[in-house]
């Protein structure tokens, strides 16, 4: 893990550089705000920690610049300002966390430890785009292609497409289709949920030779390429 620490106090960057690498993390330091702002957009880092009161550039406003440009890395805000108008004020900067000097390390360490946890979480949880065989779901733009072909789909079909997509080679019983898709559960002894499978299937399998959706009589349905076991 790669963190970048921009702060102006040496002995303070000191004690949390040396803390970190102990931890096993790769740290890179800026003693001012200039210099953090660009190592923090011409790098990468899994997490940044930067004081607020900080020469050339503060903290709060690196914050909002580094935000236009990597909304998703996470930033801790370390501050002498302990106020409740000051931690609003980093908040919304677009920080991630707030702590107020002094502070024990344990705690920091802590508070990295749940931001990189919940960053990595969230984007093991949300790729950018589902893939089956040739079959491809932006799940940003909504796009579905198919072949290289342009694939359009209710929004009711792309959610059940979204949902089988997201859960490949098991199977998915009505009830939980309904429950997943539709938010409600449906009488199982009606085809409602059959009928939007046949019409999922008609868009995305009829004209390809390997098949994605399959029935399981008397279980539900599954998701996989044809040729897989």
């Amino acid at each position: 893990m790669n963190i970048l620490i921009i702060e102006d106090e040496e002995r303070v960057l000191a004690l949390i550089k040396r803390s970190l690498e102990e931890k096993g993390y790769t740290v890179t330091a800026a003693f001012d705000g200039y210099t953090g702002e660009r190592l923090a957009i011409s790098n990468t880092y899994d997490l940044i920690i930067s004081d607020i009161i900080l020469p050339q550039v503060n903290g709060l406003e690196l914050c909002k610049s580094i935000r236009k440009l990597k909304p998703e890395v996470p930033i801790i805000l370390l501050t002498a300002l302990g106020t409740t108008d000051d931690k609003l004020e980093g908040f919304d900067a677009g920080a991630d966390d707030y702590l107020v000097k002094p502070f024990d390390l344990r705690e920091l360490h802590a508070r990295i430890t749940a931001l990189l946890k919940r960053n990595g979480t969230k984007q093991a949880e949300l790729p950018t785009v589902l893939k089956c065989e040739d079959l491809e779901l932006n799940l940003k733009t909504k796009i579905i292609t198919r072949g290289g072909k342009d694939i359009r789909l209710t929004p009711k079909e792309l959610k059940l497409l979204e949902f089988m997509m997201q859960n490949p080679n098991r199977i998915l019983g009505r009830n939980e289709i309904a429950e997943k898709v539709w938010d409600t559960y449906f009488d199982t002894g009606t085809n409602f949920i059959d009928v939007y499978i046949n019409y999922l299937r008609k868009k995305i399998d009829k004209d390809f030779a390997v098949k994605l959706i399959h029935t399981q009589p008397g279980l539900g349905f599954i998701f996989r390429a044809a040729h897989e076991n």
